[in-house]
């Protein structure tokens, strides 16, 4: 998708069209997660208008606190190599319910990607033998996540 699309759709309020793609990569970047702890693997896929896509896995340690999410893995990693104008990312994981980015990643996203399409999808999401669907999916634009940001406005 161009990144004039992107932006008509943007304008717009609709979903971007490509998560598809996102969620491939995501799921990929799931693969490589380190979750010896938590068994609770995660993988995120970060774009921007232009079509650049930066993924990122949750990193566990043993000290708890030292652990890294996949979202801010993904964020971290773009932002480093110099990319920005973010669009969408897809975050997927294993879960009785859909598992939308935790409070740190919410501000980290804020405040580095601006208010980016969240797409969330169950590892089991799609089609099934018999019909039906398993799992599921959700797109909502970031403010939705986080309707009260604290940023570099109450500074």
């Amino acid at each position: 998708m161009s990144a004039a699309t992107h932006a008509r759709a943007r304008a717009r309020g609709r979903r971007p069209a490509g998560l598809g793609e996102l969620v491939a990569l995501a799921r990929q970047a799931r693969e490589r997660a380190v979750a010896p702890f938590s068994r609770f693997k995660v993988g995120a896929a970060l774009r921007t208008r232009a079509g650049e896509v930066v993924t990122g896995c949750n990193i566990e340690s043993a000290t708890y606190g030292l652990t890294m999410c996949a979202e801010r893995v993904a964020v971290f990693k773009a932002v480093s190599e110099g990319l920005g104008d973010f669009d969408a990312v897809a975050v997927v994981a294993d879960s009785p319910r859909l598992t939308a980015p935790c409070g740190a990643c919410r501000q980290v996203m804020w405040e580095l990607c601006g208010d980016l399409w969240v797409h969330v999808v169950d590892l089991h999401a799609g089609p099934r033998r018999g019909g039906g669907l398993r799992g599921g999916s959700k797109t909502l634009k970031l403010s939705k996540l986080l309707p009260l940001p604290f940023d570099a406005r109450n500074l």
